[in-house]
């Protein structure tokens, strides 16, 4: 990248840093009375204001200090979409600290080097995951205050934390206004770590300036206003909810926070869609799709017109796209992006120009591309030979971005070089951008499986597998699934008179994988398929799984 060069002075207020704090002490200035809805562990939705969330951010930031926590510090949540979360986003930064996203998906082990490898050492924890919380604490000694999140005294809970902190007891003393610091505005106000690829998890810390810049534009992007419902439904704890947390409070929205539910509750999130009249969320395809089937078993389809649903993770299928237009009239909006980018990097809409020049069944397979690059960022394609390749819809090279909220560098690495390009984070996708601006993902790093929304390192997997004393060889591809896009197959060969009990091997991995990371799928092949130069040819073995979990 070349440096900067200085032209004229200007007389704006450069030196007004963009601080999270801001976006929400100014909603709260014009919206007080703006509803925030919000459903606990006990079931019941119930309703609050901005005004009144605002005072308990204050209470938590209180609450913090009290444990010693300041600027640079590292403060881990393990919590769902509940409100007492969506108080940590604003009042973690807001002192300065760092919010340290800790994905629940993660493996135990895993999860322990983020804490350690982040640094953090206060950790806020819902009761329902107390469980986790305490394996990690037999972990990660550097923890030295565990703060347990619950809506009854934490004395009457029973808990092997070394000396549990009540959080509500904290807050109750504590005032409703703070002094809110003015940080500098590229100090990281969050962390999340990303997986999937070889070795451990790679950090990635947000700063203030990026978040902000990022969150102008999404709300730019999608049009979201005081008009609009903003629904939370990509977890909290995951690549920062996408973002919308920030884009709700900052366009002034009714947020709803539907706190936990699991794959089997699709029908919480719907319903809420409904009740709410929500019209801006987020989430995967593997969630819309159950979401659009309990809509249709409504006496009456619901109005949903003004609902703007953000997919990501995996292409969202056609089917999908229409279902929900044709049934409700929502609108299904493909998105692209990763916990490099923080996330959004590209949303999907038909331009005016090709309004009449596409057909309509044109103008829906459109839809199915990435999109075009949102305002702010810069997306090029990486060729082989180490150059950028033109935009003509045919040449397919690796997708490379850079700008305000796009990483430079992993935290704590020390070497990150081949991430990587002239000041580009390179993605590991391959794809390729049409003349009309239309980035289009052909392929990517054929080594990580992409379920659910999550990836899975299928070389981590492999290196597991053949350390299995009865294994030889051991292959991993991703496999279509009618539920969660893709899921990992195994394939392992036995060593010479050896005999593979697959139930043994599920449980060599279950020592090291979280449950879902492991293959539902496990088979035992004579050989594995090799390559011109001896390699196992994984297009072969892709080719051969396809229909693996069709039926």
């Amino acid at each position: 990248m070349s440096p900067a060069i200085h032209g004229h002075p200007s007389t704006h207020g450069d030196h007004y840093q963009l601080n999270t704090t801001n976006l929400f002490r100014q909603a709260v200035v014009t919206h007080p009375e703006q509803e925030i809805h919000h459903r606990p562990a006990s079931g019941e939705w119930r309703t609050t204001t901005y005004a009144a969330t605002w005072e308990r951010v204050a209470r938590t930031a209180h609450a913090l200090e009290s444990l010693g926590v300041g600027a640079g510090d590292v403060v881990g949540i393990l919590d769902w979409n509940s409100l007492r979360h969506f108080e940590l986003y604003w009042a973690i930064p807001g002192l300065g600290a760092v919010m340290l996203q800790m994905n629940l998906r993660l493996a135990p082990e895993d999860l322990a080097y983020v804490v350690e490898h982040s640094g953090a050492s206060v950790v806020c924890v819902d009761e329902s995951l107390l469980p986790q919380a305490e394996e990690l604490a037999r972990r990660c000694p550097q923890v030295r205050r565990w703060v347990v999140m619950a809506d009854r005294p934490v004395a009457e809970i029973d808990t092997t934390l070394p000396e549990p902190v009540d959080h509500e007891a904290l807050l109750a003393d504590g005032a409703t206004t703070y002094a809110w610091p003015v940080i500098e505005e590229t100090s990281a106000y969050s962390a999340c770590y990303t997986t999937g690829t070889t070795g451990r998890p790679k950090g990635v810390f947000y700063s203030h300036r990026g978040i902000v810049l990022h969150t102008m534009m999404w709300a730019a992007d999608q049009a979201v206003g005081d008009r609009d419902c903003v629904l939370l439904t990509t977890p909290m704890f995951h690549a920062q909810c996408w973002g919308l947390p920030q884009v709700g409070v900052y366009a002034r929205s009714r947020i709803v926070l539907p706190g936990r539910y699991t794959a089997e509750e699709i029908h919480v999130l719907a319903d809420a869609m409904v009740r709410f009249d929500v019209t801006v969320t987020n989430g995967a395809p593997a969630i819309f799709a159950p979401m659009l089937e309990h809509l249709r078993t409504l006496e009456e389809p619901p109005d949903l017109s003004r609902a703007r649903m953000i997919s990501g993770s995996t292409e969202p299928p056609l089917s999908l796209m229409r279902g929900f237009h044709e049934l409700t009239g929502a609108r299904v909006i493909h998105g692209y992006g990763a916990t490099e980018t923080t996330p959004l990097i590209t949303s999907n809409r038909v331009k005016p120009s090709l309004d009449d020049v596409l057909t309509e069944d044109e103008k829906w397979d459109i839809q199915r591309s990435q999109g075009l690059p949102v305002a702010g960022v810069d997306i090029r394609l990486l060729g082989p030979e180490g150059t950028f390749l033109p935009h003509d819809g045919t040449a397919v090279g690796e997708v490379c971005v850079r700008g305000p909220w796009v990483t430079e560098s992993y935290w704590r690495v020390e070497d990150d070089g081949e991430k990587f390009h002239r000041g580009y984070w390179r993605s590991g996708d391959l794809g390729t951008i049409s003349p009309e601006g239309y980035l289009k993902i052909t392929d990517r790093l054929k080594d990580v499986i992409k379920s659910g929304g999550e990836w899975i390192s299928s070389i981590d997997l492999e290196n597991a597998l053949v350390a299995h004393p009865h294994v030889r060889e051991a292959a991993v591809v991703g496999a279509p699934h009618p539920r969660w896009q893709e899921r990992p197959v195994a394939l392992v060969v036995a060593e010479d008179g050896a005999s593979v009990d697959l139930d043994d091997v599920r449980e060599h991995l279950a020592g090291r994988f979280a449950r879902w990371q492991v293959p539902d799928e496990i088979l035992v092949v004579s050989q594995l398929p090799r390559t011109g130069v001896g390699k196992i040819d994984k297009k072969v073995l892709r080719a051969e799984c396809a229909d693996v979990y069709a039926g």
